[in-house]
């Protein structure tokens, strides 16, 4: 078995949240994690895009950044960025290789009572890749929750929680305030907390954890005093910067740019120098690849969004109705585990037709289920299916030229790539 065999392998192992197997792997590896700073981003919308715009202010200032967030799009070296660029295939050949030495061995000599999962270890080739690398800081992107997170063994400068909605209830929670105290568990002694957008019940929970961890709490909400929207992408002014035109769209990404700006001051606070200009470049020229991101392809013009659950859902529909393009055909594909009733009826106000498809995946819903779904929520709206996911993009662009495709990143990330591959180009 090859190494990538062995790693995905891993997969069969599932979810499993707690921290003893992975401070077991990374002391074995002699705690790469701890040879460069790190920030650490955890919320369940957002958090990509405060990477990404983190992650680019740094590179804008000069430092040699580590970027790891999952799930990766399409090829599993999109985890872990250097500089701004996915990590060659041969770096992390040989950092899995390493890790799973490491792996083997602890569980021989019993320090590992249990093999770790997929994500354990992909963590862990990420914390050793960019310490190859010799990064001068790495921004790290919590996977699920935080308490329990794989992610949760750094030290950081800073920490940020983005948002807090409804997502992965089986293991994180059914109320805000219990998704937000497993959030919370990214909160540690004399680190700051920057907090972005927070309805009041994930607040208070939060603000308390940070106070028992004793955590500074910094606040992001007064950092943008003025906003102008147009076409579905911000101009934001924030205290102390000039106006910046977003890089990434959607009217949400405001909080999520006044996060960054904060966790950035943070930063520099904390002894890392980022500077006013580089904060505006990290603004200005995020990317952040299928979070609405348009694609020009043969047969016309196509947004692809990984809306995987009703509140990305809903920043995907008011995008949608700021860039006045609404209604549109939308193609979807969804996990069966999701909130997929929120998420239709999020989109169905901006739908002037369904084109329901799946993924080869063990959880996807499959395309007759999910258009059944459709046609009981919305309807009102024509619903087709289409098993095989580019011909269903095809059947949406159909005579319109333009349409979205959007929910699982099971879906959109191989999609993209294979659009891209055919010739399609980002817009």
């Amino acid at each position: 078995m090859t190494t990538s065999e062995r790693l995905f392998a891993l997969e069969a192992f599932g979810i499993k949240l707690g921290l003893e197997n992975m401070r077991t792997l990374v002391g074995a590896l002699g705690h790469p994690e701890s040879t460069y700073p790190t920030l650490h981003v955890a919320g369940t919308n957002g958090k990509g895009s405060v990477c990404a715009m983190t992650e680019r202010a740094l590179r804008a200032s000069g430092y040699r950044t580590g970027l790891y967030t999952s799930p990766h799009l399409d090829r599993i070296e999109e985890r872990v960025a250097v500089d701004g660029v996915p990590v060659e295939p041969g770096l992390f050949e040989a950092c899995a290789g390493h890790v799973l030495q490491a792996v083997d061995d602890a569980l021989r000599d019993g320090r590992l009572p249990v093999t770790p999962t997929f994500f354990e270890v992909t963590t862990a080739i990420a914390f050793e890749a960019f310490h190859r690398a010799q990064v001068d800081v790495a921004v790290i992107e919590v996977g699920l929750g935080g308490r329990f997170d794989a992610t949760n063994v750094i030290g950081p400068l800073a920490c940020a929680i983005t948002s807090i909605a409804f997502d992965h209830e089986r293991h994180l929670g059914t109320t805000l305030a219990a998704i937000a105290a497993e959030k919370a568990g990214i909160a540690k002694h004399d680190t700051p907390l920057v907090v972005g957008d927070l309805l009041p019940e994930a607040r208070s929970t939060i603000e308390a954890a940070a106070a028992a961890a004793g955590a500074p709490v910094i606040d992001s909400a007064e950092v943008v005093e003025h906003v102008r929207m147009d076409r579905g992408v911000a101009t934001v002014s924030c205290r102390g910067y000039p106006p910046v035109r977003l890089a990434l769209a959607g009217r949400h990404q405001v909080a999520n740019a006044a996060t960054a700006v904060r966790l950035l001051e943070v930063v520099e606070q904390e002894g890392l120098p980022v500077g006013a200009d580089a904060i505006v470049t990290g603004l200005a020229e995020a990317r952040w690849p299928a979070r609405l991101e348009w694609l020009r392809c043969l047969d016309g013009d196509l947004l692809i969004d990984a809306a995987h659950n009703p509140a990305g859902a809903e920043a995907l529909a008011s995008y949608l109705e700021d860039a006045g393009v609404v209604p549109l055909p939308i193609a979807i594909a969804a996990m069966r585990d999701k909130d997929v009733t929120g998420m239709v009826r999020a989109l169905a106000r901006v739908a002037s037709r369904f084109v329901a498809t799946e993924v080869t995946h063990q959880r996807s819903l499959t395309a007759d289920a999910l258009a059944q779904l459709l046609r009981h929520l919305a309807p009102d709206t024509a619903v087709e299916v289409e098993r095989d996911p580019q011909r269903a993009v095809a059947r949406a662009l159909a005579g319109h030229g333009r349409a979205v495709a959007a929910g699982s990143m099971y879906f959109v990330g191989p999609l993209r790539a294979r659009l891209l591959e055919s010739g399609a180009v980002s817009i």
